[in-house]
């Protein structure tokens, strides 16, 4: 299985575990665009992985909330590449309060940028998608697509969604030969996880040392973080596999953290 030639969109890719996607692809010969709100970031990783080869990069600035901002992404992609063989919808934020405490602002805007955002992404996607008979659409979900944890309601309920549209997008485009999947990791320590220790400790009233020994790595069975490298390789295997028979799954990649 590989990518040579795949023409792929992944958002949020200028940084964290989208950018080890790219990184991943490229090395597999891929040509991909990498969508960020972040231009100057996104131009600067594409930068770096045009000299890292043997694939091709470019830079698009997105915002996967924006209907209009989403169109023109994709369709520069198309008019570029004549295609797009493969969505990495990727793009995502976190915030955590306890329930009663939650802002509805900060519930929308987070909904709006996993859940919208994998929507938006995945309609401009598919026409072309369906032209070509062929496509692959990723969604980065999380171990919280089926568990949840205390002050991630809105994560929680984004993350669990992304795994019905997953599945109805594997179920309409499987005709046209488009297969949809979910990776699900567990804590990877990106600036997104790094940002959460100490909001965490705040909110539970715990050290710092609890949060990351105790809730974030406490059921695992090593007590590692997932790194972005282990979510780059899963993104490549529902990239770059043949058939139908991988659709409509998520892939759990959590040192065992949850286990089904």
């Amino acid at each position: 299985m590989n990518l040579t030639d795949k023409r792929c969109l992944i958002t949020g890719s200028a940084s964290g575990i989208g950018k080890a996607i790219a990184e991943r692809f490229v090395a597999d010969g891929a040509k991909v665009a990498i969508a960020d709100m972040n231009l100057d970031a996104a131009q600067t990783t594409a930068t770096a992985l045009n000299r890292m080869g043997p694939g091709q990069a470019m830079a698009i600035e997105m915002n996967v909330t924006d209907e209009t901002a989403v169109n023109t992404g994709v369709q520069k992609v198309v008019d570029t590449w004549g295609g797009v063989d493969v969505l990495v919808s990727n793009a995502g934020i976190q915030i955590v309060h306890k329930l009663q405490d939650f802002p509805f602002d900060e519930w929308k805007k987070l909904l709006s940028i996993h859940l919208d955002g994998a929507f938006l992404t995945s309609k401009a996607c598919l026409s072309h998608m369906y032209e070509a008979g062929s496509g692959s659409v990723i969604f980065m979900g999380s171990v919280h697509s089926k568990e949840a944890s205390p002050l991630k309601s809105a994560y929680v309920t984004a993350k669990h969604g992304l795994l019905g549209l997953c599945r109805v997008i594997a179920k309409e485009g499987a005709q046209h030969g488009v297969r949809a999947n979910v990776i699900c990791p567990g804590f990877v320590k990106t600036p997104l996880v790094e940002k959460q220790i100490p909001e965490q400790a705040r909110d539970l009233g715990i050290s710092e040392e609890d949060v990351i020994n105790k809730i974030m790595l406490g059921s695992t069975v090593d007590q590692e973080f997932t790194t972005v490298e282990d979510v780059a390789e899963i993104a490549h295997v529902f990239a770059a596999f043949p058939t139908n028979a991988l659709t409509g799954q998520s892939m759990i990649v959590s040192h065992g953290w949850f286990m089904e």
